[in-house]
């Protein structure tokens, strides 16, 4: 693995659970977690975090762009079912790619790898934003992998150039920082959430601490010129992801779109999502993009409804 690829600070990751667990009103014990690997493409290793491991997981959670598996761990523990949350390549512990490619559908033979070897049952998989649209392809190759594929703002109607922009300036227009805190100031300049917890707690996640003593991110996408996905110059780029949808309803695996109020997907891509993927289902829920991370109460119970 890439040296590059893992966070320097040597801080238990798993220090924040029971802030967490507080913060979802989980009165039980907090369950097993453990860090796990497994090999992928071209030598490649995806990370992830097994919650009561040994037992099958029934959910499999995707993180966005710039974000990583411990977006989840609030979600997890309102749910307190066995689960899988996976560092996408590029991500939190998983390696880097050497071809600096970030795009969906390299993503997924790499998260479909990782399903196969740690999620031996049907599960349903949940993806966010850049997550979101890989979920979409490793449904459409694997369906008999899925239970049901639930995508957070994030549809093929997007336009990353135009509905993303901010996120993208968030995660590489600045490339280091002083203090924890600058980069919480800067995460809420840019609409990323309001709560300074857990926004500390994710920036505390997802950073290490460079032998000048400045701060940086722990992913490669901070250290591009660019994220990829919102550079391109096509009106439409993630369109031909409808027909991976409609290969997953065509399957039988049902399909559910959760929104977030002050997200990427409005009104009219949520209307367009409904047309397009009759007998889904759509839920919106207050909050920013990152409602993995602002409102995982109302997030856990979603999921719940959608089982």
């Amino acid at each position: 693995m890439s040296d590059a690829a893992i966070p320097v600070d040597a801080d238990d990751e798993f220090r924040f659970l029971a802030g967490d667990a507080e913060r979802v009103g989980r009165s039980a014990p907090l369950p097993e977690v453990e860090r796990v690997v497994v090999e992928a493409t071209e030598g490649r290793r995806i990370a992830g975090l097994s919650w009561q491991p040994g037992t099958p997981p029934e959910y499999v959670f995707l993180h966005g762009a710039g974000l990583n598996a411990h977006g989840y761990d609030p979600t997890v523990l309102a749910l307190d079912v066995p689960a899988l949350a996976l560092d996408l390549p590029g991500h939190g512990r998983s390696d880097w790619r050497e071809d600096a490619n970030y795009s969906p559908d390299l993503l997924a033979a790499d998260v479909a790898i990782a399903l196969g070897v740690l999620a031996p049952e049907p599960v349903t998989l949940v993806g966010h934003s850049l997550g979101g649209l890989t979920a979409m392809l490793v449904a459409a190759a694997r369906p008999e992998a899925i239970r049901r594929l639930v995508v957070i703002d994030i549809t093929p109607g997007v336009v990353p150039s135009r509905d993303a922009g901010s996120i993208s300036e968030f995660i590489t227009g600045q490339r280091d920082y002083a203090t924890h805190e600058e980069i919480v100031d800067r995460a809420i300049a840019f609409g990323i959430g309001s709560d300074r917890a857990a926004l500390t707690r994710g920036v505390a996640l997802n950073t290490r601490r460079r032998p000048d003593g400045r701060w940086e991110w722990t992913h490669h996408l901070a250290h591009l010129e660019g994220l990829p996905i919102a550079a391109s110059d096509d009106p439409a780029p993630l369109a031909p992801l409808w027909g991976a949808l409609e290969a997953i309803a065509a399957a039988g695996v049902p399909l559910t779109l959760i929104a977030a109020s002050e997200g990427l997907v409005g009104e009219a891509l949520r209307e367009e999502w409904a047309d397009r993927l009759p007998g889904s289902t759509v839920v919106t829920i207050e909050g920013p993009h990152n409602l993995h991370e602002a409102a995982p109460l109302e997030l856990a119970a979603a999921l719940r409804e959608a089982r």
